[in-house]
């Protein structure tokens, strides 16, 4: 038996929204940089170890394919408007097409040059080939920050009360806003120190604290990521179901 809310009602047609694969994929991506990392760092310590660059390609190509494309659409048609989630549009929309495109790249660096790669020292390698785009990672960090701000002082990411699990904290808007607030800025944390980090590497420190830090707090929020995606897809069925 199908119960529909007598409050809030949305007109899903005019609105779609995929946050939930996205959220997934942005949780998958994480770990992936993370695991990616961990072999680097093995191979650092010793030469024998192997890594897997045809396989981080397809990883890394696979999920930058999800982000960027629903990113762009989300950016620049702004579906979740038609919802009164506007602000989603941004949080969401526009860190995927950064990230995606930052995953679709490093996949098709190593579908090009992975036996290059792997071949000496790839994690100095690794340190120098990203450099110059560390930059940009440090300020999507910042970025992170500033969303982070926002769903506290704005109290957002709430959920209304007809959504399945997040809707029992739709009188207590701050805890939603302060769990999603608090993801976000811990993702920030490991953006922001990326250009450190890879000066670690270029400089053979690779036992570093932040380096451990920006690790750390990657795969802490990359499991959070797609555990929350996945529930999701029960949670965004039950408040499409209960606000046709």
């Amino acid at each position: 038996m199908t119960v529909v809310a007598e409050g809030l009602k949305i007109d899903w047609s005019i609105m779609p929204t995929y946050n939930t694969i996205m959220s997934i994929a942005a949780g998958a991506g994480l770990l992936a940089l993370v695991l990616f990392g961990k072999e680097l760092l093995a191979n650092a310590k010793d030469s024998s170890s192997d890594i897997n660059t045809d396989g981080w390609s397809i990883a890394f190509g696979v999920l930058g394919i999800i982000l960027f494309p629903m990113g762009m659409h989300m950016s620049l048609t702004w579906p979740l408007a038609a919802g009164g989630f506007p602000f989603d549009n941004i949080v969401f929309g526009e860190t995927s097409i950064g990230f995606g495109a930052l995953l679709l790249l490093a996949s098709f660096y190593l579908w090009r040059r992975g036996e290059q790669f792997a071949a000496a020292n790839p994690l100095k390698k690794f340190g120098r080939v990203a450099q110059p785009i560390s930059w940009f990672v440090g300020t999507l960090g910042l970025a992170l920050f500033g969303i982070a701000a926002a769903g506290i002082t704005y109290q957002l990411f709430a959920a209304p009360a007809e959504e399945p699990i997040s809707g029992w904290f739709a009188d207590y808007p701050m805890v939603e806003a302060t769990f999603m607030s608090l993801l976000f800025a811990l993702v920030g944390v490991g953006a922001v120190l990326f250009p450190f980090v890879l000066g670690k590497f270029r400089s053979g420190d690779f036992d570093a604290k932040i380096v451990k830090v920006m690790g750390w707090s990657w795969a802490v929020t990359g499991v959070i990521f797609a555990l929350f995606g996945a529930m999701n897809f029960f949670t965004h069925i039950g408040l499409i179901v209960n606000t046709m």
